[in-house]
């Protein structure tokens, strides 16, 4: 008997913890929906005015630029958005500087069917948000828009 107590306790707290990882399991996996709603955070969208929105909002306009493919040649303008004033100010200073060599290097390695379409101009602005918002010094960009798109062949 004497021998068989390690291997009685190794059994004994496997099956146990076998237990207790179900257990925990089956609640998450059977958990009734409702009861995790109200456990999420709602996050408040704040509406800005129009006078709000132009006062965090820089333009670059008339960016043109090759395309990966040889023959297209796309001019573009842009909205972003930023978060506040002082990050709008900042964004100002490095938008000739930081934020025109990213674009440049972002449709660089576009082709013109990439950028066809909603889907294109969305992937585009997803990818400059993704690209522009870590360079930013102080505050931080909400928003990139394409006001003007014009795709031609050359």
């Amino acid at each position: 008997m004497k021998k068989m107590l390690p291997w009685l306790i190794t059994i004994l707290l496997s099956i146990t913890l076998i237990a207790v990882v179900a257990i925990i399991l089956f609640k998450s996996f059977f958990a009734d929906p409702k009861e995790q709603a109200t456990e999420t955070k709602t996050i408040e969208v704040k509406v800005l005015s129009a006078d709000e929105r132009v006062e965090v909002t820089s333009e670059l306009k008339d960016f043109r630029r090759n395309l990966k493919d040889p023959e297209y040649v796309v001019v573009l303008s842009f909205a972003f958005q930023l978060d506040g004033k002082k990050a709008k100010e900042e964004f100002d200073k490095i938008i000739e500087i930081e934020v025109r060599p990213i674009i440049n290097r972002a449709l660089a390695d576009m082709t013109a069917d990439e950028l066809n379409g909603s889907q294109g101009e969305d992937a585009l602005e997803s990818k400059l948000l993704n690209l522009i918002t870590p360079i930013i010094p102080k505050g931080k960009l909400v928003k990139v828009e394409i006001t003007n798109f014009i795709i031609t062949e050359i």
